[in-house]
């Protein structure tokens, strides 16, 4: 007898559209080209729809990786990072890539499963379940918003995508319980792409609302107040030794910023996120030194601050953590957040704007204006000042980073929390913005190197070194294989210290027993080999301009390792000179 197939009695509400599939639809309008994710079971449905688009997946091997990925992605390519993670255990791990996020004010969309809408909340031991997933998230998230019905899911991608673009930006955590995302979404409102490419094929009201489309919304940072850029300049003219402070907020800003430098004639800082906003050579730079003694002074000193683009932290402004940066002159603040205008410090103009914005009104007010304030004359002593304390240790480290910037063209430097990368925010200069970001400011995590360069490179296409200490990389080494699984020719700077160095020095220096910093580091040849990774041990300059010539344009990621006794790094710092 034959066998007969037996058809489920449901197949007729079996959705031509479902929720997921729709959702990656609207992901691609707003301009998303890479997701990172590893699918579970409950996520799988978001993937569904994943072919019909261009947007490429990445697979890292812990959800940690995945959030470290989007975050480099945006800050070395400009373009939002986005996440698809599991209930549960994925958010619980993810949270802190999205706690450095939020430090740094990095755009990243995560996007998760919850439990069904009945089980969700119910606390009767679901897979994956949380007592309170959205209320956990939101905590390290600008906002966490459930999507309920597939009717929300258009408004709420654009709420997400308003504050990546109108505000201080930051992680957004949107959950979609997951009989959400296979539910029925071919009623709801589609990107004009899909919708204008479907033909109806009768006019019932079900097709024409599957051909309801919704257009991209225009969102922009606010624009400044003419009247308050007008006091601006008058105080500035009446300043006689005024500062400028960059921030991250500046990344993007055009050669105005040069150029604002030089008509109210300052001296002026980067901070770490800011780096090759001005030439290393200019005259009027003083780079990221503001920590410094000879730095701090200039800024002590001066009757006037303009800081645009930062919070005025202490991971830029107090990196050694004694509590001595003091601002005594004037504050003029412009920032696009609200709130962050009197934090930590008040500022007595605060300036609710887009940078952008801000200092080309800025410039044009000022281009008529004849300030000199003889501000070079100050930075080339500070300067002087600034060389005269630099340690072999800092010269060598900066000399290294300088010669691996010279020698690899467009290379962008992805730094952990290290040695080197310590030195390099200090002494170190970028060519350009975007090539030079690491862990240690804001939230100041571990781990984070490797994962981000992934990420960074995914996004721009350009030579990544990711710099990482022999103890940072032991949190996520793993994603070393997804660099090989992509191909990627990533530069892994290993600064092996045998163990936490950092942590050992602070040990050693207050006098404390050390406990837990001298841990048992692998042997990182043939841990290399297994992840499908190169390995080099680094003993001299030569070797590495020869390394870097034959692998930074091959297929596969490779480790160099260097010991930070290495002679060889000492001996470069003798001919480094800083601001070069």
């Amino acid at each position: 007898m034959t066998q007969l197939t037996q058809i489920p009695s449901d197949v007729s509400t079996v959705p031509s559209l479902t929720c997921g599939e729709l959702l990656v639809q609207w992901l691609e309008y707003y301009g998303v080209e890479t997701v990172f994710g590893i699918p579970g079971v409950h996520t799988v449905e978001l993937y569904r729809g994943l072919p019909n688009t261009d947007i490429r997946h990445v697979t890292p091997r812990h959800e940690q990786g995945a959030g470290f990925m989007a975050d480099g992605y945006y800050r070395a390519s400009g373009k939002v990072g986005v996440c698809f993670i599991i209930t549960g255990p994925g958010m619980t791990n993810i949270m802190t890539a999205m706690a450095q996020a939020l430090a740094d004010s990095i755009p990243m969309l995560v996007i998760s499963s919850v439990n069904k809408v009945k089980d969700t909340g119910s606390e009767e031991g679901h897979l994956h379940e949380l007592h309170d997933q959205q209320g956990m998230v939101s905590k390290v998230a600008l906002t966490s918003k459930t999507i309920w019905q597939p009717e929300s899911l258009p408004k709420v991608i654009a709420e997400a995508f308003a504050l990546f673009n109108g505000a201080r930006p930051g992680p957004v955590h949107i959950q979609l319980p997951i009989d959400v995302i296979t539910a029925d979404a071919s009623h709801v409102a589609k990107p004009p792409s899909v919708s204008n490419s479907a033909s109806s094929t009768n006019g019932s009201k079900a097709s024409q609302a599957s051909n309801i489309a919704l257009t991209l919304p225009q969102v922009m940072r606010p624009l400044p107040n003419p009247a308050q850029l007008d006091l601006i300049v008058e105080t500035l003219k009446s300043a006689k030794n005024p500062v400028l402070l960059y921030g991250g907020g500046c990344v993007d800003v055009d050669s105005s910023a040069q150029k604002l430098a030089e008509l109210i004639d300052a001296p002026t800082f980067l901070t770490i996120n800011a780096k090759g906003l001005l030439p290393p050579a200019h005259p009027l730079s003083l780079g990221s030194n503001q920590s410094l003694e000879a730095g701090r002074a200039v800024i002590t000193e001066a009757d006037l601050v303009l800081a645009i683009g930062t919070e005025l932290g202490e991971t830029d402004y107090d990196v050694f953590f004694n509590g001595e940066f003091k601002i005594n002159g004037t504050l003029i603040r412009i920032d696009c957040d609200a709130q962050q205008l009197h934090r930590p410090f008040r500022a007595d103009i605060a300036v609710l704007s887009d940078a952008q914005m801000a200092i080309s009104g800025l410039c044009t007010r000022l281009e008529s204006q004849e300030l000199n304030n003889q501000a070079s004359v100050r930075v080339a002593e500070a300067k002087q000042a600034l060389l005269a304390d630099m340690t072999p240790d800092f010269a060598g480290q900066n000399a290294l980073l300088q010669l691996i910037r010279d020698e690899v063209k467009d290379v962008i430097f992805v730094g952990d929390s290290t040695q080197i990368v310590y030195s390099g925010n200090l002494g170190f200069e970028a060519l350009a913005t975007r090539r030079w970001f690491n862990s240690s400011t804001g939230f100041g995590t571990l781990g984070y190197g490797l994962p981000a360069a992934i990420g960074a490179m995914v996004g721009s296409k350009s030579p990544v070194v990711s710099l990482m200490g022999d103890g940072g990389i032991q949190f996520t080494i793993a994603e070393l294989i997804c660099a090989a699984e992509l191909e990627l020719p990533l530069i892994v700077l290993l600064w092996n210290n045998q163990g936490y160095g950092e942590i050992r020095r602070y040990m050693e220096e207050g006098g404390l027993p050390l406990i837990g910093v001298n841990i048992k580091t692998p042997n990182f040849e043939p841990l290399a080999a297994g992840f499908g990774a190169g390995y080099r041990r680094i003993t001299d300059k030569q070797q590495l301009l020869e390394a870097l010539k034959k692998d930074i344009n091959g297929k596969q990621p490779i480790i160099y390792e260097i010991d930070e006794t290495d002679a060889f790094i000492t001996e470069m710092g003798q001919s480094f000179t800083c601001f070069s």
